[in-house]
């Protein structure tokens, strides 16, 4: 029998389940929620933490003040100190005014750090600092100033593993997680699949004003098997794909299975997914970023084609201006003729002037006349990176638009070349 307490936050914020491990979760998040200490959610993607600390929030002792949401995986490292802490008026290129920040808004109420593990060791340095006195620094100031909050994070990295690699502060990490709050997966959840596809179909049944989605018994078997590596989130969106595209409201086994992505891979129960999930994603967005490389390759080699070509046609024009045509046998002429090399050729244009000159002479194929070009993938895409940079003047914004990838993997890139 479930308490009515947690009935009641349940149906307050739009939980569906009632899995052991859900209940657990939402009886200890009522528990901590008076006592004003620091929370960390642990959990992997698309689990649901970010009902958690809304449930904290609104039965503290501050739930008459601001509660602030921030994804730090989704602000840049050059601007994340910034967002947090805030800045004076020319800290940096485009800070025209002074501008507050979310710890100095959020006073008297609850912030909410998302994706915590991503955030730098420089930003953690200051975190630790708030976390222990209350006190920061805003960008480009030196005047100590004092806020009020309670720091509610949430992550879905391994911590153990992150400090053990020393890409998380050991202190940091003891004072976020004095009070820990695990949240379990779909895949352990297997009594609630079922419900949470109801009541997703329901909504998107009354969403699109067409009838409710039924499921067949071998398809109700197939949505158990499945392991979810993106957990809610995923069931969600194809829940939400099968509402739209299937005529037959009556969903059948082999139906649902087009839309669960490796089924027959996926439901191995020995299979761990989270970290293939993520790795899948940037593998796709990899491949795509070397598809683009090759064209720009394919239309640099198109170019020094085109200017090899236009240089031996000047240089064949200016021979038979200066010389007077000679009949020549066919086959002595197939045996004079110059033999150019189908390798583009590079030609700067201090020596295409001393090229043109030479009237008659083959172009020498010498080293320096070509331009180096990577060896390797990973060469092509860090050279590709480096120049695209240089374009945009370093807007990582824009680079990453016309490299046709996420912000997020362009950093990750900078990082992983040493291109900061």
């Amino acid at each position: 029998m479930i308490p009515a307490e947690i009935q009641q936050t349940k149906q307050r914020f739009g939980i569906i389940g009632n899995a052991p491990g859900l209940i657990r979760a939402i009886t200890r998040a009522l528990q901590i929620a008076p006592i004003d200490l620091a929370v960390l959610i642990t959990g992997e993607s698309g689990a649901g933490k970010e009902f958690f600390p809304q449930i904290i929030h609104a039965n503290s002792s501050r739930k008459h003040g601001k509660y602030i949401a921030v994804n730090c995986g989704a602000i840049p490292e050059g601007t994340i100190d910034s967002e947090l802490f805030g800045h004076e008026k020319g800290a940096f290129t485009g800070a025209l005014s002074a501008r507050k920040g979310y710890f100095e808004e959020a006073d008297g109420g609850t912030i909410f750090l998302d994706e915590v593990g991503e955030l730098p060791l420089t930003t953690q340095a200051r975190l630790l600092r708030v976390l222990e006195s209350g006190e920061f620094l805003k960008v480009g100031s030196s005047t100590v100033l004092k806020t009020n909050v309670r720091i509610v994070a949430a992550t879905n990295l391994d911590m153990v593993k992150a400090v053990s690699e020393g890409k998380f502060r050991e202190d940091l990490y003891y004072r976020l997680s004095t009070i820990h709050i695990e949240i379990p997966p779909l895949r352990e959840r297997s009594e609630d699949i079922l419900l949470l596809f109801r009541k997703f179909s329901t909504d998107f049944a009354e969403r699109y004003r067409m009838p409710v989605i039924q499921l067949t018994e071998d398809a109700r078997t197939v949505l158990l098997n499945y392991r979810w590596p993106g957990n809610v989130r995923q069931l969600k969106n194809i829940t939400e794909q099968i509402s739209i595209f299937e005529t037959n409201r009556d969903v059948d086994g082999a139906t649902l299975q087009n839309y669960l992505p490796q089924y027959n891979i996926e439901k191995l129960p020995a299979r761990a997914t989270s970290n293939e999930q993520e790795h899948s994603f940037f593998e796709k967005e990899r491949k795509m970023l070397y598809k683009t490389l090759f064209e720009m390759q394919k239309e640099l080699a198109d170019l020094h084609a085109k200017v090899e070509e236009l240089t031996r046609e000047k240089i064949q024009g200016q021979t038979s201006y200066t010389q007077t045509p000679q009949p020549v046998p066919v086959a002595q002429s197939m045996a004079l003729t110059p033999i150019v090399p189908s390798v583009p050729v590079h030609v700067p244009s201090a020596k295409r002037t001393a090229i043109e000159d030479t009237v008659g002479e083959i172009i020498p194929n010498e080293p320096e006349y070509i331009e180096e070009q990577p060896t390797t993938l990973e060469d092509t895409e860090k050279e590709t990176i480096k120049k695209a940079l240089l374009r945009n003047h370093g807007k990582r914004k824009k680079t990453a638009e016309e490299l046709k990838i996420s912000e997020r993997t362009l950093y990750r890139k900078i990082k992983e070349y040493n291109l900061e």
